[in-house]
């Protein structure tokens, strides 16, 4: 059964949900954009009975704290800080890593810095390779060099409905299976105050990401945590080649691609969940928790 809790970190209410038995091996996930943990509602369920899954919004996404501008930092680095206290707070030791979009460059900091807490990486469209930006990119790669007012709105324009909703609709095999709830959802904490400007902050701040890039592959390459991927062939932002990448630095590692988009879990829930239990269950990572 699913729980929804809020812990302060740094003085924020950090809205996370949670379930599963607490001797079970966690497993943390780390949601995308425009979403929030919302959108690990279905494996979360799928999962629980074997896992300890803890899934928490970010600071101005979901049902947590929005602080304005002027009050919080929102780069990268600094949501990487809040997330890292956010374990630590809850007293987590040794875990798993589901990363999803924005959920990587967030997750990448942390295992990196802090590689023994990292039992194993579950990969699903989230890029940590210069072949895995796809020309989706290209519009926001003038802001990474200057801010002006016609770069900026053009994001903007990203973030109305129809953008919200061609992200979870756009490469799937049957949109019947896409719940409106997930696009209805990002959108209502996308229309909140402050939150435009935001993910504005955020997508300008997403080239530090990039320039991480060579020191995630040695962390890879150094530490060699178990890793499986399961990434939506479809995906329109985050390319194929990007996910292949991935081989090149890490030994345990099993790449699936499945009949998809961007949210994969959508639409392919039940399969990634099945995916996550058979790699476990091979690698006795069930006992090594």
């Amino acid at each position: 059964m699913t729980t929804y809790k809020t812990v302060l970190v740094d003085k924020i209410s950090i809205f996370y949900r949670e379930a599963g038995p607490a001797g079970a091996p966690v497993i943390v996930l780390f949601h995308g954009f425009p979403s929030s943990s919302h959108m690990y509602r279905d494996l979360i369920r799928e999962l629980d009975g074997e896992f300890h899954l803890i899934a928490p919004d970010y600071p101005g996404f979901g049902n947590s704290d929005r602080p304005p501008l002027e009050r919080f930092l929102y780069t990268f680095d600094h949501i990487a800080e809040i997330m890292e206290k956010f374990l630590q707070t809850l007293g987590i030791g040794k875990f798993s890593l589901y990363l999803q979009d924005y959920g990587g460059p967030i997750g990448f900091r942390i295992a990196s810095k802090h590689p023994d807490w990292i039992q194993a990486l579950i990969i699903q469209n989230t890029n940590a390779y210069e072949e895995g930006l796809t020309p989706m990119f290209d519009h926001l790669r003038p802001l990474w060099e200057k801010r002006t007012g016609v770069n900026e709105w053009r994001v903007t324009q990203t973030y109305k409905r129809a953008g919200t909703k061609w992200q979870y609709t756009h490469g799937v095999g049957d949109r019947s299976k896409v719940s409106p709830d997930a696009w209805n959802m990002d959108q209502y904490f996308l229309d909140q105050p402050h939150s435009h400007f935001i993910q504005l902050e955020l997508q300008t701040d997403f080239g530090s990401n990039v320039k991480l890039y060579t020191r995630w592959h040695e962390y890879f390459r150094t530490y060699q945590p178990p890793t499986l991927v399961v990434w939506g062939r479809n995906d329109a932002i985050f390319s194929q080649q990007g996910a292949e990448a991935y081989r090149r630095d890490l030994k345990d590692i099993e790449v699936h691609f499945l009949a998809t988009g961007h949210f994969a879990l959508e639409e392919n829930c039940d399969i990634i969940a099945g995916h996550i239990r058979r790699f476990f269950e091979a690698r006795n990572l069930k006992k090594a928790a």
